[in-house]
């Protein structure tokens, strides 16, 4: 199982100790995420002061940017990385796209799996110097000439995942791309009985392989030293799951546990902004259904217990504000939890 990290994104300046740091520990990636700040710059810091490790947005939103400006970000950051580079994307919900991003919404799962497809063609193009000829219903790419062309060093082109949540977003990422970017807001349960379903009919209708599908994250971890770490990160997670669990894109989830009246009542003291009364609204038991949780020496287990036989990869930070602080030795215990992912195809 791989395990990936963050590293701060609040001052640039910052990331060349953090991702070192990351590397010499023994992650498999280092992870940065569109919030606050871009997804894209601290990657391209890490590129230039590590050699292993790799570098993913997780995610970057789609429909606030061109695919061509996509594509072109992320041939820069490979081409920096030497071939280590994963374009990690999501669609974000209906009023970040349309009242912070101020970009039209539309059905997102037939729109992201064409933006996926002409990230590819934009690339094929550049890298093989096939015909820039991709037409969609959102899409249309058909113009290349020379002058815009970047160079092309010989790396395979970057893998492609997406975040999902809902069944048609999971059946997306199956068809179309080289990954699947769960949400922490991810039960064991749902795993079982919506994702991987929805994944294999995506994989049957590609002829996508598994073991060249990675699956990552599925839940929290809430681990630390000692007890009083570890119920402090539980703490975290019960305000998380509140937040969560109040988006309506996100009601997929409780169903499947029969919760939908908690999704409701979230949701409408979202409306009134009683945040307070959103975290209390979850109790233990809830907690326990989005996190593998146990003290250092516990959490291996509960991560084989809680992600085993689903997920290849997991978060151990999964905001770049929470500094990561598994030890090596542990990192090397998770490491060694099986799983089917064998490396990207393209790779």
């Amino acid at each position: 199982m791989r395990v990936f990290t963050t590293i701060p994104q609040d001052d640039l300046a910052l990331v060349p100790q953090a991702a070192r740091a990351a590397e010499a520990a023994g992650y498999d990636g280092i992870v940065s995420m569109e919030n606050q700040h871009d997804p894209f710059l601290p990657l391209g810091i890490a590129a230039t002061v590590t050699t292993r490790i790799d570098l993913l947005t997780g995610i970057a939103i789609a429909f606030a940017r061109s695919p061509m400006s996509a594509a072109n970000i992320g041939w820069d950051l490979q081409v920096a990385s030497k071939g280590r580079f994963v374009m990690g994307l999501g669609s974000q919900v209906k009023g970040h796209n349309e009242r912070r991003f101020s970009v039209p919404w539309s059905a997102p799962a037939p729109r992201l799996k064409e933006y996926v497809e002409a990230l590819r063609a934009i690339w094929r193009c550049w890298r093989y110097g096939e015909k820039l000829d991709y037409k969609g219903e959102h899409y249309a790419f058909t113009l290349m000439t020379p002058n815009f062309v970047p160079e092309h060093p010989d790396y395979a082109l970057p893998p492609v995942t997406i975040a999902a949540v809902g069944p048609a977003m999971v059946k997306v990422a199956g068809s179309v791309c080289d990954g699947v970017r769960l949400h922490p807001f991810c039960t064991r349960k749902y795993m079982d009985e919506v994702v991987v379903p929805q994944l294999a009919a995506g994989w049957q209708k590609s002829g996508r392989a598994r073991a060249r599908f990675e699956i990552t994250g599925g839940g929290f971890l809430a681990t630390g030293p000692d007890d009083a770490t570890v119920a402090a990160m539980v703490e975290w997670i019960r305000k998380r799951v509140g937040f969560y669990g109040s988006t309506k894109a996100y009601f997929p989830v409780w169903e499947v546990h029969g919760l939908e009246d908690l999704g409701q009542e979230l949701f409408q003291l979202s409306l009134k902004g009683e945040w307070d009364k959103m975290t209390r609204a979850i109790s233990d038991d809830v907690v326990r259904l989005f996190a593998a949780v146990g003290r250092h020496d516990q959490i291996a287990a509960e991560i084989e217990r809680r992600f085993g036989g689903v997920s290849d990869a997991i978060f151990a930070s999964t905001a770049s504000g929470i500094v990561p602080d598994l030890p090596p030795g542990l990192i090397e215990d998770i490491q060694r939890i099986p799983v089917a992912f064998a490396g990207f195809a393209a790779a």
